[in-house]
């Protein structure tokens, strides 16, 4: 039982004990005022109810997204996405984005377009051939 219907049971009791006369104008407003005041306490417990219900319903489903989350983004590591070999990430120097890159996607050997802040962005590689081009296209 809520505060507000432990309230109004007190107020009709009152209501009751006083032995007012519902005969008389007076008497006849007074009790249909207690009479609303319960209706509306009922529907305000009605409507507590529901929505303790739907949030039950709602924790239960936030429950279930946050299990498909960690079984869809937790299982992703990104080393499982890029391959050492072919495939390696620069962080722009302008943004901090991290770019991933592969051998292919390079048209120019020592430079690349940050796609988050559009600047060009030098890159330098460890080769050991001479000509940095030549290992590009190789």
């Amino acid at each position: 039982m809520s505060y507000l219907t432990e309230k109004m049971a007190y107020i009709g009791g009152l209501a009751e004990g006083l032995d007012i006369d519902e005969t008389t104008k007076e008497g006849k407003l007074l009790m249909a005022i207690v009479e609303a005041i319960a209706d509306i306490a009922d529907e305000i417990d009605e409507i507590e109810e529901a929505q303790d219900e739907i949030q039950a319903q709602l924790d239960e489903v936030d429950e279930d997204l946050a299990e498909t989350e960690d079984i869809f983004y937790d299982d992703e590591d990104e080393d499982d996405f890029y391959d050492d070999d072919e495939e390696f990430s620069v962080e722009c120097p302008n943004c901090g984005d991290l770019i991933y890159l592969d051998l292919e996607s390079l048209e120019d050997c020592d430079k690349i377009t940050c796609p988050g802040c559009n600047e060009e962005i030098e890159l330098e590689f460890d080769c050991d051939c001479e000509n940095c081009s030549e290992c590009c296209e190789d």
